[in-house]
């Protein structure tokens, strides 16, 4: 036989490492994708429908609340449901009994949420309190705790009501912009306003100085990544964090983490020079910076750096959605925002056309205006844990069998679709706030209702984010009566590529000026 028809050894050689990693690679895949069946627990029968449904959500064809939706709904009995979270085996709890153990009795179990990015590709954002774990995470918030307290709201209550008064007489000033206003872009300019000022102590009025950089590099911060660059830089940012690193590639543009370090910096070094002592985030953690610890994680700059900014995120992005959805339904539902405005004027005509701290406490149906809307459109579709010790489930439906989840194993609670829960909330898609009144809020199950979430890892903010939604919907009723335009979109149709909601095509209202 002539031997120049033969493969050469290194052919030979390659054609058997391919072969391997290929059995290697479909060996892996089947045990991806019979990990659930083999554990007996429900999962979606059809491994491709699985696999399509994650890809439609991470190229954006679906929004996360359809995905989610879809996910709780396809076992409407079953405790929790096995699904594969981009190739990841991750349970999605749907249960409010298995929520309250995992959150509150059994918290030690389930203290952390999921690895985002590494500490060393993105530290803006992996040293915030949300991400942070173990004893650091507790450390972190027993530090910020302070600033939130009752005490400390009531102090910022007049710097918050200053920036709402600003606002609202703003577009008292400029009625041109009221006959279409899209509230999304109008609220973010507002938070900002507020956040420059309760967490760093610097006076901006982004309606009148549009382009100023608090709220230029806000918008930056929120924009998420599009496009097949964008989904590239997602997968890399997750998976293959050492690359990340190597490449230099981080969540957020360098100059926005530069602008937040600088503003930090100075900031402190104005308040040291000028002994200036502002009972806020930043002097929390200045003292926690300064003291001599025992700990074994000293305070550092970025420490400082990342908490900030995360207020300032969330605050952004997640507090001017909240206002959003409440100014849409006011709009929608004239008889809710005439009975709310009833009760903003009575508290007005109480305080000599002032509303204090302890008025918009005292206001009833306004706490049930925002508890619904925040039952409608929570401010995160879905939240997240990380087990940290081994825990045993009960079945998930009869028949089935219990579980031992492993430490690292993820797990979602889907707050959308609870919310959306006919069991829980009749008729859900209406805007009901009498179903938070004195007579019926006690018959809601307890864990069905978790905007913020619960336990010790709940929202460490809520109370700020409540107060600066109600102080801007109480002068805004007081100036302007809300109506639906020709832009309105109702019911909400949620934009796709976005973590938290929000509508399709913008939030548009008019602004009717009113007799005062």
């Amino acid at each position: 036989m002539d031997t120049l028809l033969l493969p050469s050894p290194f052919v030979l050689l390659l054609c058997t490492l391919i072969v391997i990693s290929v059995l290697k690679i479909i060996t892996l895949i089947h045990r991806i994708f019979s990990y659930w069946k083999n554990k007996g627990v429900p999962y979606l029968p059809n491994s491709f429908s699985s696999f399509v449904m994650d890809w439609k959500l991470f190229f954006g064809y679906i929004s996360f609340t359809d995905h989610f939706q879809y996910l709780y709904n396809y076992y409407p009995d079953a405790k929790y449901i096995g699904i594969l979270d981009l190739f990841k085996p991750t349970l999605l709890v749907r249960d409010h009994e298995l929520i309250k153990n995992m959150v509150v009795k059994d918290f030690e179990h389930f203290p952390d949420h999921r690895d985002f990015v590494n500490n060393d590709v993105d530290a803006l954002f992996s040293k915030s309190l949300f991400f942070l774990r173990g004893n650091r995470w507790r450390e972190m918030r027993n530090t910020l705790s302070p600033s939130f307290t009752a005490s400390k709201m009531k102090f910022m209550f007049d710097l918050l009501s200053k920036c709402s008064h600003d606002f609202v007489n703003y577009l008292v000033d400029h009625p041109e912009l009221c006959h279409e206003i899209e509230t999304k872009e109008a609220f973010r300019r507002y938070t900002t306003d507020v956040i420059a000022t309760a967490a760093f102590g610097i006076s901006v009025n982004s309606m009148k100085d549009r382009d100023n950089e608090f709220f230029i590099k806000g918008v930056e911060a929120t924009k998420l990544p599009t496009g097949l660059l964008g989904i590239v830089k997602i997968i890399i940012l997750l998976k293959c964090p050492w690359l990340a690193k190597l490449i230099g590639l981080t969540i957020f543009p360098p100059a926005t983490s530069k602008f937040f370090k600088k503003i930090v910096q100075e900031t402190i070094r104005a308040r040291e020079e000028k002994n200036i002592v502002r009972p806020d985030m930043i002097h929390l953690l200045m003292q926690s910076w300064d003291k001599e610890s025992n700990s074994a994680h000293k305070m550092s700059l970025d420490d400082i750096v990342s908490q900030a900014f995360i207020f300032f995120f969330a605050g952004f992005e997640t507090s001017s959605a909240l206002m959003c959805f409440v100014a849409q339904e006011l709009a929608v539902n004239q008889d809710v925002q005439d009975r709310l405005r009833k009760e903003v004027q009575q508290h007005l005509a109480e305080g000599n056309g002032e509303i204090s701290y302890e008025s918009l406490m005292k206001m009833s149906y306004m706490d049930m205006v925002i508890s619904e809307t925040l039952r409608k459109y929570p401010p995160m579709p879905f939240i997240d844990r990380r087990c940290a010790k081994r825990y045993e489930l009960p079945p998930s439906q009869p028949g089935c069998k219990s579980i031992i989840v492993e430490p690292a194993d993820p797990l979602v609670l889907c707050i959308y679709a609870i919310h959306r829960d006919p069991k829980y909330f009749p008729n859900p898609d209406k805007f009901d706030p009498e179903r938070f009144s004195e007579e019926n809020k006690d018959n809601i199950l307890p864990y069905t209702y978790l905007p913020f979430g619960h336990g010790p890892r709940k929202c460490i903010g809520n109370r700020f984010a409540l107060m600066e939604t109600k102080i801007l919907i109480a002068h805004l009723l007081q100036k302007f009566t809300l109506k639906t335009t020709d832009k309105t979109v109702e019911p909400v149709i949620f934009a796709k590529r976005e973590f938290s909601l929000r509508s399709i095509s913008g939030s548009w209202i008019s602004l009717e000026k009113r007799e005062t």
